[in-house]
Order: C-alpha cells, then structure tokens, then sequence
C-alpha cells in the first residue's frame, strides 16, 4: 500500500510540473524549446488528472490532499482561460463583434450570411473565408486578403496587409466609431491541416503510435511558424496608434506561446467576461479554444458567447460585447 501511495505522489508531483511548465511558454519560444509549446495542447487532460488524484487523497483521508489542492491555486487563471464564470456586468455595452471562422462556406454560405447578419454586430471578422465574404446590410467591407475578411457597419479609413510567414493571413484596418477610431486586427494563423483519419484513436497500438509520431510532424514544425508570424503582428499591434482589437482563428490553445505572446498588454475578453467553456473548436471529441477576441484595456468587456447552437463550420461563432467610452 505504501509502495502504491508512493507510485501515486510521485505521479502527482509530476503533473504538477507539467502544469507549472506551461508558464515557460510566457518566456520560451519554439524556435528556442518549441517541446514546451505542446503542454499547452495536454493542459486540460493534466487538470483533470490533477484533481482526479486530489480525489484520491481525499478518499484515502491524505493529508497531502491539503497540499495537492492549495496548490490548484497556482493554476487558478490558466484554467480560467479554458473556464470562467463570471458576474454579469454593470457596464453598457455599444459595439457588438463576431468573429467566426467559416470554413470556407462548405457548409451553407447563406445560411451562414444570415445567421451573421442576425447577430446584429457593428463589425464581423470572418477567416477561411475571401473577398465573397459579403454580409448584407454591411456597408464597409475588406476584400483585398485571402483567407481573412472583415464586414463593419462603420467606415474604415485605413488598412493593410500583415506580411506573414507561412499559410496564414492577417491585416489590420482602422474603423471609425462612437467618433472615435480603433484599430481591428484579423488574423489567421498558420494552420496544422491534420488529416482527420490520421489523428482519429486507433485500437492498435502500433497504428496509434504511428499517429502519434505524425501529429508532432505537424504540430513542431508550426509552432516555429507562429512565432514568425506572431511577430509580425505585434508589430501591427504595438505600433498601433489606436485602441486595438485583436481576434481571429489563432491555432492555439490557451497557455501556449502563441496566447501568451499575442495577448501581451491586451486583455482576453473571455477572461473578463466569458461564462462556461470557451471550447470553440469542436470537429475534434479534444477540447479546443482557439478562437479569441482580445482588445486594448480602454476597451471594456461587457458580454461574451461562444454559440454552441450554430453548426455551419467546424468552428463556434464567438460573439462579444463592449464598451467604449
């Protein structure tokens, strides 16, 4: 017995550290460590682990569960960043943003035009999408970037591509509104583009870790490219002379370098207002929050959705509300 409750502390120290190493990728960069990047991907199957065991030791009447949960603390808004709940907010709200990445219209263009339209928003970001991203009743619109589309209620006065590395897309456009003009930011990272076959559990072993070795092949090569293309719109970011609004298909989990990196300075909207999951990816059983709306302090978070109803892409719309003064 006490062989197995050493097997298990042991364990459980290790999740600990596991869990602990997804900080580093505030500071580390894949070009520099990119095995760090994929703890991000095991986040929430280490969360569940953790308090699985902490379960454990409360069962067993340990008193190292007291241990074990404190130090749940330490992990308190990384797992907010995949759950949150949050009380409703005294704030009104005056801009209203989607930000759906549409998959190319594959699964009903009008379907998904009307749905956008009904949501009433002053501005939707659309990705995997082109210049037939054309919702009614939206005057402005950007049709000059693949991949990536906006569709706003109000002008835009400026905007221009962001060079990026490898398969993704990213502009920024500067809308005025409220007589006052903030800066958009639509971006698309490189994605991992797995074979849906090649990643699906296999009851053989051996088949299995054939998958395995071909979802790193995919996986490590565009970690390296996000932080290319990553840099680049920080860039768009920081030199931005306007309140940002930064959102999009990010490919990236939260706790990885790519959330960390893009975020730096801006807040996640989700944080400040999201309620249950924020899982936005859902052609895979896994988990998956990849979809973001990030802004600029000045820029308030009022509400935020992630609209589970809606299945007309692989991916959730994610509908949010602010206010700006």
């Amino acid at each position: 017995m006490n062989i197995f409750r050493g097997i298990l502390t042991l364990g459980h120290l290790v999740i600990l550290a596991l869990l602990a190493g997804t900080y580093l990728n505030a500071y580390i960069a894949p070009q520099t460590l990119v095995w760090v990047n994929l703890l991000s991907l095991l986040f929430p199957v280490l969360v569940i682990l953790h308090f699985l065991l902490c379960f454990v030791w409360i069962v067993l009447r340990q008193k190292k569960a007291v241990f074990f949960l404190l130090c749940s603390i330490l992990f308190y808004n990384p797992i907010k960043r995949w759950i949150n709940f949050t009380e409703e907010s005294a704030e009104k709200p005056n801009l209203k943003i989607v930000t759906m990445n549409i998959k190319g219209g594959s699964m009903g263009r009008e379907a998904i035009n009307e749905y956008l339209a009904n949501t009433q928003a002053d501005i939707i970001f659309g990705q995997e999408c082109g210049s037939e991203f054309q919702i009614p009743g939206y005057s402005y619109k950007t049709t000059d970037y693949p991949i990536v589309a906006l569709n706003s209620k109000t002008e835009i006065i400026n905007q221009g591509k962001i060079t990026m590395t490898g398969n993704g897309n990213s502009f920024f456009a500067d809308v005025k509104f409220n007589g006052k003009i903030i800066r958009v930011i639509n971006l698309y990272l490189n994605p991992f583009s797995f074979e849906k076959q090649k990643v699906k559990p296999a009851e053989d072993l051996e088949k299995n870790q054939t998958k395995i070795k071909y979802v790193l092949h995919r996986l490590l090569p565009v970690f390296k490219i996000h932080q290319q293309e990553i840099a680049e719109i920080r860039r768009a970011v920081e030199s931005s002379p306007y309140p940002v609004i930064l959102a999009g298909d990010f490919n990236a989990v939260p706790n990885s370098y790519e959330y960390y990196t893009l975020g730096k300075g801006l807040t996640d909207a989700f944080m400040k207002a999201g309620k249950g999951s924020g899982t936005s990816f859902h052609d895979y059983k896994f988990p998956l929050r990849i979809d973001y709306i990030f802004t600029s302090p000045e820029i308030k978070a009022v509400s935020y959705k992630v609209d589970r109803s809606v299945h007309l892409s692989d991916h959730f719309p994610v509908l949010a509300e602010f206010n700006i003064k």
